[in-house]
């Protein structure tokens, strides 16, 4: 299964599928590249540090979308490149119909709670405020719903007395490095049946 990996932000939960699959825990899964929507995202800083290609793809105008012209542009760019899966890995924008109808049942996204509560963004912060006594993370399909498309795995993260929103924070962290190449070895171990 050829991965592509997409991230606006430095690549955190990026580099850990990097990791597990340095260390052989991707299966039959195998990174093929990283795209950006911002030319200085830290997580084009992964393709040298792991031999993957990395590359900014323009995003268009737009900050959290992209214009129907861009998204196919986009979703001919990972056709192009052989993508099997697209992981949204802290990917920063709404995908529409071009890209969706590109990949169908075969975009994965990975949001900071556990949905279906607390979507859309700031998913700790969501959490965080409103008293739970958990939080932790969701790797779903990406459907046109906003973080609604069907659950592929849960990380649950108990809320300890002593914690602040970034310690809590910081093992949600953990939770989605563990989740996310655990999920993706999963599908890979689907397709490859």
């Amino acid at each position: 299964m050829r991965v592509a990996l997409l991230g606006s932000g430095r690549g955190s939960n990026a580099e850990a599928v990097l990791l597990a699959q340095q260390d052989g825990r991707l299966g039959a899964a195998r990174v093929i590249g990283i795209w950006s929507d911002l030319p200085g995202a830290g997580i084009l800083g992964l393709g040298p540090r792991f031999g993957v290609p990395a590359a900014f793809l323009d995003p268009g105008p737009f900050r959290t979308k992209f214009s129907p012209e861009r998204e196919r542009a986009w979703a001919d760019a990972l056709r192009t490149a052989g993508a099997d899966l697209i992981v949204l890995a802290g990917f920063m924008r709404v995908l529409k119909a071009p890209f969706l109808g590109a990949f169908p049942r075969r975009i994965i996204n990975l949001h900071p709670s556990l949905l279906p509560a607390f979507p859309g963004l700031d998913g700790i912060g969501q959490t965080w405020r409103s008293g739970a006594a958990e939080g932790g993370c969701t790797v779903h399909w990406v459907t046109a719903e906003v973080d609604g498309g069907a659950h592929l795995g849960q990380a649950r993260v108990a809320r300890r007395p002593d914690d602040t929103q970034e310690t809590f924070a910081a093992r949600i962290h953990e939770a989605e490095h563990r989740l996310l190449p655990a999920v993706i070895a999963d599908l890979a171990r689907g397709a490859s049946r």
